[in-house]
């Protein structure tokens, strides 16, 4: 049942529709739905979140056909799907007409249902990867050059394996990192070079399994060190003891490797953690947040200047006065909304958008760009003042907008799981015209199949897929000096072969960049496809919620007595083993 929810002065507790546990809104929570006059939500944070994460495909690519020209194509929406796909020069071309898809309103019928039909009935663009260059393979990525298989981020050059990573080059296997050069397999790293096997490590060079570590060179295996050289396991060496013991390890093994991961998983284990990685904040709660102020459960918050923001996920140029997004530049005023903003222009005032860039006054519409006061529109272009893709004048715009909203109350859309969808609510994921486990929706929410046939999602059940495997990877040669350029091209068999749920490919291939990456830098090949690398990441990152704990740190010399009494809140559930302290304690032991 559909209840509207009151404004309020104080919190609210209210159950979710969706998954029926309880959820709060706080009375700030209220003042912002009233300012941009939308109703308070009837989801909980993760339902909305999982719903509109259901409609991104990032790395489920096919083999596709633009419909208008005929040429060949890659495309994250399979051929036999329900979408008519365009290549990206027919898409942006003036050769078709969005406007010429226009509809009346049907009052007969609820508006979603309208609205499904007509972003149906538009030809959509093949991927979303604008100003690429020799980049055929990568998705939801901005001017990058001579990139494979990145997903997420912009402006970078020669990176493979990569999502959300931006101002990178030379580069492979990462996952939210920006600026780096000459690395490998990090995880939310920053300003670095030749930096490897790190996770949440910043202005750090030649140096291999790292932990929050800043401005250190030629270091291994040390965690929460500051302006350090030569150290191993956090063992001060000189130079030609640190040379002799990295020698003697030999990085080109993949043996070696493996056993430079369990040591790092037992330092990992026994070291100090912070509650939350932010970085010049006031006021904010969440994770891997950098130069905000008042940003509330939020998440991966990048740039400069973000402020007044709650349940924002991977905002990288600056988010305001905005609630329940993910994936966006600069914006600002914005509401249930999906990878939707664009760098250098005006992006203001978007709710229940995807792709919505460089406008303002957007409502429930898609793919729709240097526009304002939209409501139910598709692939428009400079247009102001549409419904459904018909133009109208501002006072007829006004009017009928009114309209449609009453009308969205009386007839709400219901889906086929019994969920109501009054003005207020997201699209219903059945809207998707991905698979579940085609989208990240699966990467954060995972689920087999009957869980999400249950949940009402679409299931796609892996292509048939009659490989020559070449090599099964545990014949592959362990060391990167046997190995020549004969690999390149041969398939590979996924150590995992299809039996996890990490939308594994079950074979993969090593291109001759990446040979000769390897090569180059003495790393050995990998023995899991692209997929399961980028799962295995994600696994190694905390989750997006928060959890209210205390500080854990005993140690008298931390300027308490007994116990520290500090509270936070932190992404490191309470049954984690990892010790972890408030931003007090975590400074004195670390500096």
């Amino acid at each position: 049942m559909n209840q509207e929810i009151k404004n309020t002065s104080a919190s609210s507790v209210q159950a979710c529709q969706n998954c029926k546990n309880d959820f709060t809104i706080e009375p700030e929570d209220f003042h912002f739905y009233e300012k941009i006059k939308v109703p308070a939500p009837t989801w909980c944070p993760e339902c909305r979140l999982q719903r509109k994460l259901a409609f991104r495909n990032e790395r489920t690519l096919y083999k596709n056909r633009c419909r208008k020209c005929g040429k060949d194509l890659i495309s994250m929406y399979r051929a036999d799907g329900p979408m008519t796909v365009y290549c990206n020069d027919c898409w942006y071309s003036d050769s078709w007409n969005p406007m010429d898809y226009a509809q009346e309103i049907d009052f007969s019928r609820p508006f979603l249902s309208q609205f499904q039909e007509l972003f149906y009935s538009i030809p959509v663009v093949n991927l979303w990867h604008p100003q690429a260059v020799d980049s055929e393979y990568t998705n939801f990525a901005a001017k990058n050059k001579n990139c494979y298989l990145a997903f997420g981020g912009k402006e970078s050059e020669n990176i493979r394996y990569a999502s959300n990573s931006s101002f990178t080059q030379d580069s492979q296997d990462l996952s939210n990192c920006n600026n780096l050069e000459l690395s490998y397999e990090d995880i939310q790293c920053q300003n670095s070079q030749k930096l490897f096997f790190s996770k949440y490590s910043d202005n750090c060079s030649n140096s291999y399994f790292l932990y929050r570590c800043r401005n250190c060179v030629d270091c291994f295996g040390c965690a929460n060190l500051r302006n350090k050289q030569n150290c191993f396991f956090n063992e001060q060496l000189t130079k030609e003891e640190y040379e002799k013991r990295l020698k003697e390890f030999d990085l080109g093994s993949f043996e070696n490797i493996n056993q430079g991961w369990d040591k790092f998983h037992k330092m990992y284990d026994q070291a100090i953690h912070k509650y939350a990685q932010l970085t010049n904040t006031v006021n904010c709660t969440g994770d891997n947040i950098r130069n905000a102020r008042g940003c509330k459960d939020c998440f991966d918050i990048t740039g400069n200047d973000s402020e007044n923001s709650k349940h924002i996920i991977y905002a990288v140029q600056g988010v305001k006065d905005s609630y329940d997004s993910y994936g966006m530049p600069k914006v600002e005023r914005i509401y249930e909304a999906l990878s939707s903003g664009f760098d250098m222009m005006e992006n203001s005032d978007y709710a229940f958008t995807i792709f919505a860039r460089g406008s303002k006054n957007i409502q429930y519409s898609i793919n729709c760009s240097v526009s304002s006061d939209l409501f139910g529109c598709v692939s428009l272009d400079k247009k102001e003042y549409c419904i459904l893709n018909k133009q109208y004048s501002k006072e007829e715009y006004e009017a009928l907008r009114g309209r449609i909203i009453e009308h969205m109350n009386a007839m709400p859309y219901v889906d086929k799981n019994g969920m109501v969808y009054k003005y207020g609510e997201f699209f219903p994921a059945e809207f998707s015209p991905f698979a579940y486990n085609e989208t990240i929706a699966q990467e954060y929410f995972s689920l087999n199949k009957e869980q999400a046939l249950e949940n009402g999602y679409i299931w796609r059940d892996d292509d048939v897929k009659n490989y020559k495997i070449d090599l099964t990877s545990e014949n592959l040669p362990d060391h990167i000096k046997d190995v020549d350029e004969s690999i390149v091209g041969k398939v590979i068999e996924c150590a995992h072969n299809g039996g996890c749920n990490h939308q594994c490919t079950k074979a993969f291939k090593i291109i001759k960049e990446e040979f000769l990456f390897y090569k180059n830098l003495n790393l050995p090949l990998p023995r899991f496809c692209p997929n399961c690398r980028h799962h295995q990441r994600l696994s190694q990152r905390n989750p997006f919620k928060l959890w209210h704990r205390k500080c854990m740190c005993s140690q008298e010399a931390h300027a308490h007595k007994g116990e520290c009494q500090n509270e936070f809140e932190t992404s490191y559930a309470p049954d984690r083993s990892e010790i972890v302290y408030c931003e007090e304690c975590y400074q004195k032991e670390v500096y």
